[in-house]
């Protein structure tokens, strides 16, 4: 029930991913009398009747604590008690990371589960990118910050297919002694660290260069670097079709001729085409699509969960941190007593 264009868009993008996926079932839980009548085709769909929605404007925790038989709050519970496999939604970022953290649990050892989602590299091996974490945590310790290198890169391989993924870590420089403490020690656990390939330090401006498969931030650094990044794309594509039709006969002439190259720098920026973000260091794949997404975004979002399901994602993430967990400790406890000498 969430998202601009709800119930409608979601319930076409389910119809396009069921015909797309013939091995997914879908669970739509939402009001009956709004989302009935939208389904044309009732094959692998079921729908869960509810009688209460967590508006854009609820306060996270206290709409997941209050309404209870809200379609979101429904359908996490059902992931939770085994009855799903996987949650999907556009609504309240805030009410779905709560929900996610809360009912459907965190991975034993992740201390904070991070929003993390694929950013196009217009330059580089590959063509798209990690970013993470993009507004659950506000404030991250270092060892967050470590801990979403792992996260990450396993997304990275799993789910993008990128064999040894390089991870760097945003920062306001280059340089290994830039920025706050937070970042300062954070480098120096990532730096050292074998459980992925660090490269060192990005900037805001390098983000789309294709420099790393993996880029680390502190919640409030990665929402407020994705925000600027699309409002300035969006802003220099709106900008550059402006020029062109005011410029004359031969302008538009040479803008027609460019109409293609256009289109498929579009395309790359289009979050429709990408899928949605996805919560890191939960239980269960729990991905959250643009609240303005249309039916395609909902369908590719389906194949980017089926991927994850199919990858086993989360369990191998479990199982890479039960692993790792003593060596994170002990890079903690090492760099703790070099700070104390």
């Amino acid at each position: 029930m969430g998202g601009d264009f709800a119930p409608l868009e979601i319930v076409k993008g389910i119809e396009i991913a069921r015909d797309r996926y013939d091995d997914i079932d879908f669970q739509l839980y939402g009001t009956a009398s709004e989302v009935k009548p939208l389904v044309t085709n009732w094959e692998r769909i079921e729908l869960i009747p509810t009688t209460e929605v967590i508006e854009m404007g609820d306060e996270p925790v206290k709409a997941m604590r209050r309404k209870k038989d809200s379609s979101m709050v429904r359908a996490a519970l059902a992931v939770k008690e085994g009855h799903a496999d996987a949650l999907f939604s556009a609504g309240n970022t805030g009410a779905l990371l709560s929900s996610a953290i809360f009912l459907v649990g965190r991975i034993k050892g992740v201390d904070r589960p991070a929003l993390a989602t694929a950013l196009p590299s217009f330059e580089g091996e590959h063509d798209q990118f990690v970013f993470m974490d993009l507004g659950a945590n506000a404030d991250s310790k270092p060892a967050h910050l470590y801990q979403y290198g792992i996260l990450g890169s396993f997304y990275a391989s799993h789910v993008l297919g990128i064999q040894s993924p390089t991870v760097r870590l945003l920062n306001n420089g280059a340089e290994e002694d830039k920025g706050d403490e937070v970042h300062k020690v954070a480098h120096q656990l990532m730096k050292n660290a074998p459980s992925f390939n660090f490269l060192g330090n990005i900037e805001a401006r390098e983000l789309l260069e294709g420099t790393a498969d993996v880029v680390v931030a502190d919640g409030f650094s990665g929402n407020a670097a994705l925000k600027a990044t699309e409002g300035t794309a969006l802003m220099m594509l709106k900008q550059i079709k402006a020029a062109i039709m005011d410029s004359g006969t031969r302008g538009k002439m040479g803008g027609a001729l460019l109409k293609p190259a256009f289109k498929s720098i579009q395309k790359k920026l289009d979050y429709n085409e990408a899928g949605g973000a996805v919560i890191l260091g939960v239980k269960a794949p729990v991905v959250k699509t643009h609240g303005s997404a249309k039916a395609t975004a909902v369908a590719n979002t389906m194949g980017q969960i089926k991927t994850m399901i199919d990858q086993h994602l989360v369990s191998d993430i479990q199982n890479y941190i039960d692993t790792h967990t003593e060596e994170l400790q002990a890079g903690k406890e090492a760099l703790n007593a070099q700070i104390n000498a």
